[in-house]
């Protein structure tokens, strides 16, 4: 590359012969000396460009998020910009506002629909009329996004419903349909979040769903170390555009929802969740092209584990599981288990971290990403 480098430098020296400062001119083979002197020159600054670009490549740490729908992988990347001091802007906060808006009619809407199919009566009759105005809701006819404005049509609606017995019954049996796990955060919130004057914060960042499509990279320099982080949507059309990502990784970080062992897919409402997830680790983890990529396992949202193993059961789902099915330290052994298993070559070790949905992990990512 250098060769053809200076071949090209010595292509762009200018084609009159240069004067000297008393106005005599050159000799031909002064003029030819010059020339190959400014060539050598251009040449040594090329060839340091390259070797500075060179080292900045083998320094960048480009890791690839991978996982299944609603594994966490975008609020990881939310925590990494807030952590890393990359504000929103009023465009993204405003995105953000209107996000958490739909987010909130459209969870109400499911969980009045499931009040209605699991046979649940109200504890108000008059909420039944607050619910019809709430499933009337149509959205922007396609646009994402609710403006303020119209969502403040339905804040009495909404707060009305959440303190309804019949609405908190249905969302105690939420493992029986999708709900997304931000809507009861954000109905908590309703009083702020009703404002007029509302901007999001962080935290309600964090919360804010939107799935992702595409491919969405993010750069970020970690004690002076660059990382690219790129993010693929992980439901099940979007998998056919990780291929895409695979060239230059560094590591991959594998997101799982540790707390879904009870819940199916929202693409078939068959297949669970958690296995759903073991079985695309298994065709990563033992993919050739990744033979000498890190390849971390992160179980997210250990938050709501911890309040799913008082309720639920992880033997109805995985009757092999041996331990106390109450103790978090046993379910997270065995989900650790479960998915090493799922590796053909077991010689180097398997990195693992326990995650929630605010963890903060700028003090250990870069031990964690050069494993």
């Amino acid at each position: 590359m250098s060769g053809v480098v200076r071949s090209l430098s010595r292509c762009l020296l200018p084609a009159e012969a240069s004067r000297e400062p008393g106005g005599g001119k050159q000799s031909t083979s002064e003029r030819d000396a010059a020339q190959e002197r400014e060539a050598r020159r251009r040449s040594r600054e090329i060839d340091a460009m390259l070797a500075r670009e060179r080292r900045a490549v083998r320094r960048l740490v480009k890791i690839l998020l991978l996982g299944a729908g609603e594994s966490g992988k975008s609020t990881f990347l939310k925590q990494m910009r807030i952590i890393n001091g990359k504000e929103f802007d009023k465009k993204a906060l405003l995105d953000f506002r209107d996000t958490i808006y739909e987010n909130i009619i459209k969870g109400m809407r499911v969980l009045v629909d499931a009040r209605d199919k699991l046979g649940i009566g109200w504890q108000c009759g008059e909420n039944e009329k607050q619910g019809m105005l709430v499933m009337s809701w149509e959205g922007r006819g396609g646009a994402p996004g609710v403006d303020p404005g119209e969502f403040q049509l339905y804040v009495p609606a909404l707060g009305a419903l959440w303190a309804d017995a019949g609405i908190q019954a249905a969302y105690s049996r939420r493992a029986e349909f999708q709900l997304s796990e931000s809507v009861k955060y954000f109905l908590d919130n309703l009083d702020r979040i009703g404002q007029l004057s509302y901007i999001p914060s962080k935290q309600d960042i964090l919360f804010a769903r939107k799935a992702t499509k595409g491919i969405v990279e993010h750069d970020f320099v970690i004690k002076k170390i660059p990382f690219k982080m790129v993010d693929v949507g992980g439901q099940r059309s979007q998998r056919q555009k990780w291929f895409q990502c695979f060239d230059g990784i560094t590591s991959i970080l594998f997101m799982v929802s540790s707390s879904e062992y009870d819940q199916v897919l929202m693409e078939d409402r068959r297949t669970n969740r958690l296995v759903e997830s073991m079985n695309i680790f298994e065709t990563i983890v033992n993919n050739k092209l990744f033979l000498h990529v890190s390849i971390i396992l992160f179980l997210n949202k250990t938050d709501l584990l911890v309040d799913k193993i008082r309720t639920v059961d992880i033997r109805k789902t995985f009757p092999e599981f041996r331990g106390d099915p109450r103790r978090l330290e046993d379910v997270q052994a065995f989900l650790v288990t479960s998915f090493s298993r799922k590796r053909r070559n077991r010689v180097r070790p398997l990195f693992h971290h326990f995650t929630t949905a605010d963890t903060i992990l700028q003090d250990n990512l870069k031990d964690i990403m050069l494993q």
